[in-house]
Parts: C-alpha cells; sequence; structure tokens
C-alpha cells in the first residue's frame, strides 16, 4: 500500500515535471503507424516506481536481511544503467543511448556481483529445482554465479522488449511480482518449504515484502500508464523490473520456474531472437509481420487494448500454472 500510494500520488507531478522537461518518447518510423501519436508522452517513468519500491522496503523490511539488499542492488543498478541509457537518448539525443554493447556489458557486471553475493550466502544452495520433478536437483557449484547472471540479465532484457504498449509490461510484472511474492513466503518458511518439498532458503521471506512492493507501485504506475498511457516507463523502469524478477528467482530457488512465470516475456524474446535470426538466414524473409511479437498482432488488425488484455490473460494464465507445481510433482 506504501508504493502504490506514493506511485499514485506522485504520478500527476511527476507526469508535469517530465513533460516540462520534455523528455517525450522517441518513436522509430519503422515501427506501427499507430504509434505516430505517441511521441512526445512522457517517458521514464520508471524512476518513479523505483523511489516508491526503496522507500517502502526502508520503511517495512528488516534491513538486516542480506537478500534484501542484494535485491536492492540489483534493481537500483540496473535503473541507473536505464536511465543513463534514456538520458543519452532522450535529453542527450543520442539515437542509440548507451549502445547494446556497452549496456550487456554493464548489465552482466552488476548481475555476476549479485551471483556471486548470492553464492557467498550462508548456507545458501547451489542446486537447480525443475519444475514438475522434485528429484531433478542439478548442482552448478561455483558456476551457479554465471546462471544466476544469466537468468537476472536474460529476465531484465525480456520485460525490456515486453514493454511496447501501454501497460503491456507492467501488468504482468504485477502478476509475476505477486506469483515470486507467494514462493518467497513458501521458501522462506522451513516447515512448509518442508511439505511442499521445495528447497528453504533462510531469510528468502523477507523478499515477500519486496514483491509486493513492487506490485504495489506498478499498480500505481498502470493507472498512468494504462491505455491511452499518459507516461511510459523507459528503460529505466523495464530493465530494473526486469532484474528483479530475475534475482528473485535466483533466491527463492526457483529459477527455472521464472521461464514459465514470466513466459510472455520469454515469448517476446523468442520472437525477436528468431526474427532476426530467420531474416539473416533468409537474406531478407520474416516470420513475423513485425517483431516483437505485441507488433504482429497490432499489423493483423488487433486494437491495442485487445493485444494488452489478452497478453495480461495469458501472463495469468501461465501464472497460475506456474503455482501449481508447488504441489504438481
Amino acid at each position: 500500500m506504501t508504493a502504490f500510494l506514493i506511485c499514485f500520488l506522485l504520478g500527476p507531478w511527476m507526469i508535469r515535471k517530465l513533460s516540462k522537461m520534455q523528455i517525450g518518447q522517441y518513436i522509430r518510423d519503422d515501427g506501427p503507424k499507430t504509434h505516430l501519436g505517441k511521441a512526445g508522452t512522457p517517458t521514464m517513468g520508471g524512476t518513479l516506481i523505483i523511489l516508491s519500491v526503496v522507500v517502502s522496503i526502508l520503511l517495512w523490511s528488516d534491513l538486516t536481511n542480506f537478500f534484501v539488499w542484494i535485491t536492492l542492488f540489483v534493481v537500483v543498478g540496473y535503473g541507473l544503467v536505464g536511465f543513463i541509457d534514456d538520458y543519452l537518448m532522450l535529453v542527450k539525443k543520442r539515437s542509440k543511448g548507451l549502445g547494446v554493447r556497452s549496456k550487456l556489458v554493464l548489465q552482466a557486471v552488476i548481475a555476476l556481483i549479485a551471483g556471486l553475493m548470492v553464492y557467498a550466502s550462508p548456507d545458501f544452495s547451489t542446486t537447480i529445482t525443475i519444475p514438475f520433478f522434485k528429484n531433478a536437483t542439478p548442482d552448478f557449484g561455483w558456476g551457479y554465479i554465471i546462471f544466476a547472471a544469466f537468468v537476472i540479465v536474460g529476465a531484465s532484457n525480456a520485460v525490456n522488449l515486453t514493454d511496447g504498449l501501454d501497460g503491456l509490461a507492467i501488468g504482468p510484472v504485477i502478476v509475476a511480482a505477486t506469483t515470486y511474492m507467494i514462493f518467497a513466503y513458501v521458501a522462506g518458511h522451513v516447515k512448509i518449504a518442508n511439505y511442499l518439498q521445495i528447497n528453504y532458503v533462510p531469510g528468502s521471506g523477507e523478499l515477500a515484502i519486496f514483491c509486493g512492493a513492487i506490485a504495489g507501485s506498478g499498480l500505481g504506475f498502470l493507472w498512468f500508464n494504462a491505455y491511452p498511457a499518459q507516461i511510459f516507463m523507459g528503460d529505466v523502469g523495464s530493465l530494473s523490473l526486469g532484474a528483479f524478477l530475475g534475482i528473485v528467482a535466483v533466491i527463492t530457488k526457483q529459477e527455472i520456474l521464472l521461464a514459465l512465470v514470466g513466459g510472455l516475456f520469454v515469448i517476446e524474446a523468442l520472437s525477436v531472437i528468431f526474427q532476426v535470426s530467420f531474416f539473416k538466414m533468409t537474406s531478407g524473409k520474416r516470420i513475423f509481420r513485425m517483431a516483437p511479437l505485441h507488433h504482429h498482432f497490432e499489423l493483423k488488425g488487433w486494437p491495442e487494448p485487445k493485444v494488452i488484455v489478452r497478453f495480461w490473460i495469458i501472463a495469468i494464465a501461465l501464472a497460475l500454472l506456474a503455482m501449481s507445481t508447488l504441489k504438481l510433482r
């Protein structure tokens, strides 16, 4: 509720401030023509989400919990990467912002540091839980650091690619954060974890508060980001929110399950990978009319609100399926 109220009450002020500073959305000429009307809409609203979350966590979390600080480090770190990228592109008018390579290097460094901190946490298990299979628990050893970094970077960029329509990314983020709020609670409760035959992670239950703050701030932001959007989150929001999902999945030992909880983000990312690969292999042919996938349905004639709501429904269905794995083994 704290995160929701901060985001909801400061939203109008943030929109006015960004408008006054002329920090507006840049629309590419090769995108859907219906998006040209979005040009100039205030962006970098993800700063408000991060502010809401940080204030809420400092107020309500147990600040002696190491996992809380690791998660804050990842969220703020990725937020800074996104902020710099947005700033260079929108304020300094650099068409490519930070550049893909520089952005990935910074993301990888933050993710590797986070992976190392998680690996060094007392009694933290480097085994991986495979959904639906209670006896499949491979141990990655020190390689878990690289695996954790891959999960964080992958989740961050998948959410970033999904953030292309009004409210399209923040809706599934709220769903995923709520789902991981449940996972964090059960993973941090020794009796429930043993009953459900999942990894018990001492201290991970505190991340349920973090997940609640993300969901709350997301709801507050969605009020202004819903179609037709008054504000966009920008890379500062999408990169940090995706990284949050990645680090929480790692800490709660539900890393593989993130591919199901955040299945919509995975589908969007794969659509880009397949489109680009097929385009290069066939010298110009395409699988989809445009990637990421939401643009394909737009060009097929679906109204933007229909694409958004149907993608939300998919995200909810996948989250429900993911939660069923707590018992289906």
